[in-house]
């Protein structure tokens, strides 16, 4: 039996009703496909040992950085490298963004926070 195939747009539109509440879309080898809801903004953070991914899949959301800031798109993609201090943030109203990680990655890294979340729920295919 093959995979199950999996739309994440509409599976996050029917199961994700919280900005910044990170759900696990695949598990690939010692990584993570997560898929969240961006909000206003974030928690300035890093993650000391792991690079994270970013990939727009609708709106737009800025990610700064103590340095500047970089806006993404839908279809833009942006890899923050390991132990660079950031913060995402949405441009406009609940973005939805593809992030890609070594599995276990907190998504607040290095900050202590509400945002945290220690164990995401997985995306459920639809049926």
């Amino acid at each position: 039996m093959p995979p199950n195939k999996l739309n994440i747009l509409e599976q996050v539109d029917a199961q994700i009703t919280q900005v910044f509440d990170p759900h696990i879309v695949a598990d690939v080898n010692d990584a993570q496909v997560k898929v969240a809801k961006f909000g206003p903004q974030f928690d300035w953070h890093s993650h000391p040992s792991e690079d994270e991914a970013f990939f727009v899949l609708r709106g737009r959301i800025a990610i700064d950085f103590r340095d500047g800031t970089a806006e993404l798109g839908q279809g833009e993609f942006l890899c923050v490298p390991r132990g660079m201090e950031h913060r995402p943030r949405a441009l406009t109203p609940e973005p939805v963004v593809i992030m890609v990680e070594p599995a276990g990655t907190l998504n607040t890294g290095d900050a202590d926070s509400a945002l945290t979340v220690a164990n995401p729920k997985y995306l459920q295919a639809e049926g």
